[in-house]
């Protein structure tokens, strides 16, 4: 789970999220004990659920497989994303998403989505990066030449 340790810097910011009535969690699809482990270990107290084993990933499209479901990248379907010039999306495996749900009396709503460069607002560790002169080191990027095209911060 070598991504994960941006969570934790995140947890904190979401306090004034619940004191303004909102409650935020976290979905991963490994298994619940595997993440209660992991929370536990690094001290932290998120509310953290468990998508393993149902259709929750898919549904949301942040799994994405073509033998389950058609692939969906920023609300487009693989030959609209694989059209769409300026950047490489891989339209299988795991993906990452943001999602709002709204609930009133006994109904919950999905109100909102975003994936991919549009959950960055979350940190500013990307935006941090825009601003040197590496950048971010993606492989889509037009680097001058002679400058690395991969990350050199390690």
């Amino acid at each position: 789970m070598p991504r994960l340790h941006r969570l934790g810097r995140l947890a904190g910011r979401f306090i004034a999220t619940q004191e303004k009535r909102h409650d935020v969690c976290v979905i991963s699809r490994s298994p619940l004990a595997k993440l209660e482990a992991y929370k536990a270990e690094k001290g932290w107290s998120i509310a953290w659920f468990s998508s393993f084993g149902s259709d929750f990933n898919y549904d949301f499209h942040v799994t994405l497989n073509e033998n389950v479901l058609p692939p969906e990248a920023n609300y487009r379907n693989k030959s609209e994303t694989e059209a769409k010039k300026g950047h490489a999306v891989t339209m299988e495996g795991e993906q990452h998403g943001l999602s709002v749900l709204f609930q009133l009396d006994d109904g919950i709503f999905h109100t909102y989505s975003v994936y991919a460069r549009g959950c960055e607002s979350l940190s500013n560790a990307y935006r941090l990066l825009d601003q040197t002169p590496y950048g971010r080191q993606q492989d889509f990027e037009d680097s001058p030449s002679g400058w690395p095209q991969k990350p050199t911060y390690g």
